[in-house]
């Protein structure tokens, strides 16, 4: 399945050292090679992440490039995309330049995204031009919204001369304080404090605005709300360069999760778990039901240019069960096939957009090797098994950090296989 060429067959790939020599039916495998049996699995470009917290530097107990990238090719990832919340932040070339070292001789490839502001601060533009040459493929202060109008409005008129992505985390920092979940009855009923939907909206809107004034490129991260997808769709039929991701977790799981009632969304079927859960604390936050299903109408209508995970581990400690002190975030590397498989079993989305969302879109969009199987392009497979069953558990977890909702429930779809380049990298 490659949707750079519209293809979903039956047929043979031949590889051939680093790139896919043909795709074609009863292709005869050269004397020597080595003919892996995919009978009844799903072969498609590598997946592609370009929106993954790796915790390195500063947080070894997390996570670290190599656990990350153990973590990405179990789930299918080729490629993945750091975020520089890490300590301390990825902020300077030299920074860059020693992830990008650092990386080279790791199981999946991994570029960097450095910070928009000095320290992640908001108040002080970093050194973008330093940064991309030592490596960085965007500029970003997610974990938190820039501070500073003035420097997101510089931050964009540079990216509209270097052509590279500003991916903004939307979040109003004086309405979100202390906030642990979503604002609304699931939260009064835990009588937690809550975090508005308008706080992604007001920093949405802005930014939006922003860029309408210099023409840069906008990336919008983790879309979560109905309004704030409204907003994109707005800025794209107004020609903004605006693009935007959506989550998995956003697409399939509401705030009620926090309530331990797992019920995915578009199915009946409620398991119970922990009541608050921890694991379930993300930002921005799982939103109503409505939410979700608005969300998903943007991944059909093409107003979501990719899907990410936000991949955002945390070690046992970090995730108490008193919500104000726990941290936000939730791993997704390795359950995002998987639960956006849930989707494509229940006819709410087809699977080539799946694979293009995942895949093909975001190598076009951030111009990164593979997402296609054409003959010449760079050997990036994923090779998957869409009815293996699997139960998420910490032995089941390749990532350092185990904090996902999903403990203890079974998924459909299993990773058989990770090639990069022409090489396996994983055998599952």
């Amino acid at each position: 399945m490659d949707p750079s060429q519209g293809l979903d067959a039956v047929a043979d790939v031949l590889v051939v050292g680093e790139q896919v020599a043909a795709v074609g039916v009863g292709l005869a495998a050269p004397a020597g090679a080595e003919v892996v049996d995919a009978s009844g699995l799903v072969v498609t470009p590598g997946l592609i992440d370009v929106h993954v917290h790796l915790r390195d530097p500063g947080f070894p107990e997390k996570e670290t490039l190599e656990t990350g990238a153990a973590a990405a090719v179990r789930g299918g990832f080729t490629t993945v995309c750091c975020m520089p919340n890490t300590n301390p932040a990825l902020d300077t070339p030299e920074r860059i330049a020693d992830v990008v070292e650092r990386a080279a001789g790791l199981p999946v490839r991994i570029y960097p995204i450095g910070a928009i502001s000095i320290g992640r601060a908001g108040t002080e533009p970093a050194d973008w031009a330093g940064m991309a040459a030592a490596g960085a493929i965007g500029f970003s202060d997610d974990g938190d919204s820039t501070r500073s109008s003035a420097v997101m409005r510089q931050a964009l008129a540079w990216s509209a001369d270097s052509g590279l992505p500003i991916m903004v985390h939307a979040e109003d920092w004086t309405l979100a304080p202390g906030g642990v979940m979503h604002e609304g009855d699931v939260s009064r009923e835990l009588d937690l404090p809550g975090i508005p939907a308008a706080a992604e909206e007001i920093i949405t809107g802005r930014d939006i605005e922003l860029a309408r004034l210099t023409g840069g490129w906008l990336h919008v991260l983790h879309v979560s709300t109905a309004h704030a997808l409204d907003m994109v769709r707005a800025a794209k039929r107004d020609g903004l360069r605006v693009t935007a991701e959506v989550m998995p977790h956003h697409l399939l799981l509401s705030h009620e999760w926090v309530a331990g009632r797992r019920r995915f969304v578009w199915e009946d079927t409620v398991v119970s778990g922990p009541c608050p859960d921890p694991n379930a604390k993300v930002n921005p936050p799982l939103r109503p039901e409505a939410d979700a299903r608005a969300l998903l109408d943007g991944v059909t209508d093409g107003t979501f240019d990719i899907i990410a995970t936000d991949h955002a581990p945390h070690a046992a400690s970090d995730k108490p069960a008193d919500l104000r002190r726990a941290a936000s975030g939730m791993i997704g590397l390795e359950v995002a096939l998987p639960l956006l498989l849930r989707l494509v079993e229940a006819g709410r989305l087809p699977l080539i957009t799946v694979i293009d969302r995942l895949s093909t879109a975001p190598a076009r969009l951030f111009g990164l090797p593979g997402g296609s199987l054409r003959p010449g392009g760079v050997a990036d497979l994923t090779v998957f098994d869409p009815a293996a069953e699997w139960v998420v558990s910490p032995e089941t977890i390749a990532s350092k950090s185990k904090n996902t909702p999903l403990l203890g429930m079974t998924l459909r779809g299993a990773v058989r296989m990770t090639m990069i380049a022409g090489e396996v990298r994983y055998r599952g």
